[in-house]
C-alpha cells in the first residue's frame, strides 16, 4: 500500500482499486475491485464476469461495483488505470449532461447508461479519482488486473462451453 492510500485511509476515506478486462473488444470480459475501508480491516475483493462487453464497459462496471460497496455520503478515492473514465467524469460528463447526453459533435454519448449510473453513485458520495499507471508494479493495481483477467477468462470459458453445447444440440 502506497503513502497516498495510507494517508487517505487515515483521513477516513475508502480507497478502491478498479480494473476491467476484455477478451476481444467486444467479447467476454471481467470487472474487479479491491476496497480498503478506513477502519483498518482487510481489503474486500470482488470480481464479475460478463458474456459480452467492451474494455470501457468492463472498466466502468468495476467502478460501479466499487462505489456500490461504499456507504452513501462516504469519502471515496477510486484508483484506476483508465483515462477514459477519469477524463470522462472530470472533463466531459458536465458537458454531456449540459448537451442532453450528446458529444461536442452532436452524437449520442457511448455507454450513457453506465455514465448515468456512475454519476448517480458519485453524486451520493464525495469521490476523487486517482490515475494509476497500468502494469507499473503497484501491487493493488496488479491484483485487480489479475482478478479482472480471471473473471474474463471464466466468461470466455463459459462462452466456449455454451457454443459447444449449442453446436452439439444442433447435430
Amino acid at each position: 500500500m502506497d503513502d497516498i492510500t495510507k494517508s487517505a485511509l487515515a483521513e477516513g476515506t475508502y480507497v478502491a482499486y478498479t480494473d476491467g478486462s476484455c477478451k476481444g473488444n467486444p467479447g467476454p470480459g471481467g470487472a474487479a475491485y479491491r476496497l480498503y475501508a478506513p477502519d483498518g480491516s482487510d481489503p474486500s475483493e470482488f470480481s464479475r464476469k460478463s458474456k459480452h462487453t467492451t474494455n470501457n464497459k468492463a472498466e466502468m462496471q468495476a467502478v460501479i461495483d466499487a462505489l456500490k460497496a461504499t456507504p452513501v455520503d462516504a469519502y471515496v478515492m477510486i484508483c484506476l488505470d483508465s483515462e477514459y473514465i477519469k477524463n470522462g467524469l472530470e472533463d466531459y460528463l458536465p458537458k454531456w449532461v449540459g448537451n442532453g447526453w450528446k458529444t461536442s459533435k452532436g452524437k449520442p454519448v457511448e455507454n450513457r447508461d453506465r455514465w448515468e449510473m456512475i454519476k448517480a453513485l458519485v453524486d451520493e458520495r464525495l469521490v476523487t479519482f486517482r490515475k494509476i499507471k497500468a502494469h507499473s508494479g503497484d501491487p493493488d493495481n496488479n491484483r485487480v488486473d489479475q482478478l479482472a483477467g480471471e473473471a474474463a477468462n471464466r466468461a470466455e470459458r463459459a462462452a466456449k462451453k455454451h457454443q459447444q453445447l449449442h453446436k452439439d444440440a444442433s447435430k
